[in-house]
């Protein structure tokens, strides 16, 4: 899971439903009736912790063989792959593996910055400056040279145009390491500009107003310089910006483009013109093996999966392993860019889709995607559900208060793979159990845990192997996901009437915007933080 801050309100479904979709729990049809696990008390019954656990056993299994990491572009993920697909096919799918390349990036050890003149300073790594996304790789002294800064900075944020031109680098010093500031262009460009001007190495400054003075996290987008990049505090960036400044910075990178894989698995029964899908992403963080992020939403999914086999669907169910996500939900983004441009009608035939990232947090709440927006009204950090978002949410909900277990909302951020689908307008919703987020008091009296601890204190960590995983938590939303997905694949009637959406044009957005247009390139997915 993409990793931002957020406040989440508290919504409790306790006891019976209160309006909104129905729910049924079906009971066990009579024998011979219809194929095993067609109910949810059914597949329910099916999806087991033994197999929940079976799963997680073998990812750590193939992290541990592999570095202890399944990331994207790494060994470990490819072996990630063939488990899913071998497991897949022993249940009796024909699975899928569509290929794709993607930037990929990984620190090989710790940044180093120290001011050599005029007097020697070392800068902590984390707390001053840290190494932007995408950064090249090199061992550099030189003299700082300062481009285009506002010192102070302006009133308001995106004032600064620091190195956003190739003129702001006139008589620039080759050879010099170039001080840019945070402003009105994105970080690559500013890196790029530098990089053809000469500059050995790049230091991009926070731009300095409340809010944008802290350390400068940030991507550079792609790998599309070969030089260090490291972003630093406002209040470093001024020390650095005073006469005679020389600076020793050294970064050690892998940035480069790397093949990797989506994994697709569906019913070869069912109505193929109200398609459902199911998803979770199967990479991990290259720190560690990732296992609750988002090891127990593709082991869960997995179980759901190899149990569904038994079920004689209405509606074609495609499950989906997602590849890149840590990068910034980038295989559910190419897969549905490659249906957007070239298969707008296969596009329009998926009727929703079920998003599973973190199921199994160690300190867990069990968050359900605002699909109304009653909760987290649209703006920054909170997309607008697609109509018919809603049913999947109260679904949802009015499960878990047959359970007699607490829910609570929690926004379409942007930082999971419904993304890509709800940006279609593809009704979208699924289950998170929290990632670095801190639980409440409020939430520790409701769903246990310890209050003022993260939901996943090993989140994007080394620490995030099978320990820590809460097996509890796993198995209340395994079968929360399997109730969702054989209500979905019998009837979608309470979504989207049953019927599938109309096709957009062939390159075209679900509203008429061109494929690969401006807002294509705006979002920000990438867990190291800003672009600009």
């Amino acid at each position: 899971m993409k990793k931002q801050d957020l406040t989440r309100a508290l919504w409790l479904r306790l006891g019976a439903a209160a309006g909104g979709t129905a729910l049924v729990l079906a009971a066990a049809a009579p024998a011979g009736a219809a194929p095993a696990n067609n109910t949810s008390a059914k597949l329910r019954k099916a999806v087991t912790v033994e197999g929940l656990q079976d799963h997680l056993t073998n990812l750590q299994a193939i992290a541990d063989a592999n570095d202890g990491t399944r990331a994207s572009g790494m060994p470990g993920y490819k072996a990630s792959v063939d488990y899913v697909v071998d497991r897949l096919t022993a249940a009796g799918y024909t699975p899928t593996v569509q290929e794709f390349d993607f930037p990929f990036y990984r620190e090989l050890s710790d940044a180093v910055m120290e001011r050599t003149a005029p007097t020697a300073k070392t800068y902590a790594n984390g707390p001053d400056f840290a190494t932007m996304t995408y950064s090249g790789s090199g061992d550099v002294t030189a003299a700082v040279t300062n481009v285009d800064l506002m010192i102070p900075p302006g009133a308001a944020g995106n004032s600064s145009t620091s190195g956003c031109e190739a003129s702001d680098f006139a008589n620039f010093p080759a050879g010099n390491i170039a001080l840019l500031q945070r402003g009105t262009c994105a970080f690559g460009l500013k890196a790029v500009n530098a990089e053809a001007a000469g500059a050995k190495a790049v230091v991009i400054m926070n731009e300095g107003q409340p809010g944008r003075d802290g350390i400068l996290n940030g991507t550079l987008g792609a790998p599309d310089v070969t030089i260090p990049v490291v972003g630093t505090t406002f209040a470093v960036g001024a020390e650095l910006a005073a006469a005679g400044t020389e600076l020793h910075l050294k970064t050690d990178t892998e940035s480069e483009i790397r093949q990797t894989w989506n994994v697709f698995a569906e019913t070869k029964k069912g109505n193929d013109d109200n398609v459902v899908m199911a998803g979770a992403h199967l990479d991990g963080v290259v720190e560690g093996a990732g296992m609750n992020d988002n090891g127990s939403g593709s082991a869960a999914l997995l179980e759901v999966a190899e149990q569904f086999a038994k079920v004689s669907p209405k509606n074609t169910t495609r499950f989906a392993w997602w590849g890149a996500e840590e990068l910034g939900l980038l295989g559910s983004e190419h897969y549905v860019a490659d249906l957007v441009e070239n298969s707008p009608a296969d596009l329009a035939k998926i009727g929703l889709y079920l998003n599973f990232d973190m199921v199994g947090s160690p300190n867990y709440v069990r968050f359900v995607y605002d699909g109304d927006n009653s909760r987290f009204p649209v703006g920054p950090n909170a997309a607008e559900g697609p109509a018919g978002s809603a049913a999947i949410e109260d679904l949802f909900h009015d499960y878990f208060a047959s359970q007699n277990l607490a829910s609570e909302e929690t926004a379409f951020s942007g930082r999971s793979d419904y993304g890509p689908f709800i940006a279609e307008g593809i009704p979208s919703g699924g289950l998170f159990t929290g990632a670095e987020g801190i639980k409440t008091a409020e939430q520790a009296a409701v769903f246990g845990g310890e209050a003022g601890v993260a939901y996943d204190k090993c989140y994007h960590a080394e620490c995030d192997d099978i320990s820590n995983v809460n097996m509890k938590a796993m198995d209340e939303n395994s079968d929360a996901m399997a109730h969702a997905v054989v209500t979905y694949a019998m009837s979608t009637a309470a979504v989207n009437g049953g019927k599938g959406r109309p096709a957009s044009p062939p390159g075209q957005h679900v509203d008429g915007t061109p494929v690969g247009g401006a807002e294509d390139g705006g979002h920000d997915h990438d867990h190291a933080g800003d672009a600009s």
